[in-house]
């Protein structure tokens, strides 16, 4: 939650139509590209590991090991793609590209999954798009 985080370690924080409270860049990206982003737009670990946990308490894994690959990287491809079919622009027109800024510093323990995940959905659409 960007409005728990300390500014002085994260910036500051942009509140988005809805409510959502998430960190600067993403809504310089909103302000800039004229887009009209929601809390769902700004995807968190914190948000991926509730929807596996939510996902396992209704029995989706059959009862099967949650593990990092696939399950928690495949939350986050299947969110990505979720997403980026979402319009942002206030038209109901899919999105021709979906932008994907991912935070943090590359090479930090927390971010590995994500960059798993990106390099699974480059494989699966192709290194095309």
């Amino acid at each position: 939650d960007a409005g728990l985080m300390s500014p002085f370690e994260h910036g500051e924080v942009f509140v988005l139509d809805d409510g959502g409270e998430v960190d600067l860049d993403l809504g310089n990206y909103e302000r800039t590209m004229d887009l009209h982003l929601e809390r769902d737009n700004n995807i968190t670990t914190g948000k991926i590991y509730s929807a596996v946990i939510e996902k396992e308490r209704k029995g989706a894994y059959l009862g099967k090991t949650v593990q990092m690959i696939p399950h928690i990287s495949g939350e986050i491809v299947d969110t990505i793609v979720r997403m980026g079919q979402v319009p942002t622009d206030g038209s109901s027109v899919k999105p021709q590209i979906c932008l994907i800024e991912l935070g943090g510093t590359v090479g930090d323990i927390e971010s590995m999954i994500f960059l798993e995940a990106l390099r699974t959905l480059r494989y699966q659409v192709g290194h095309e798009n």
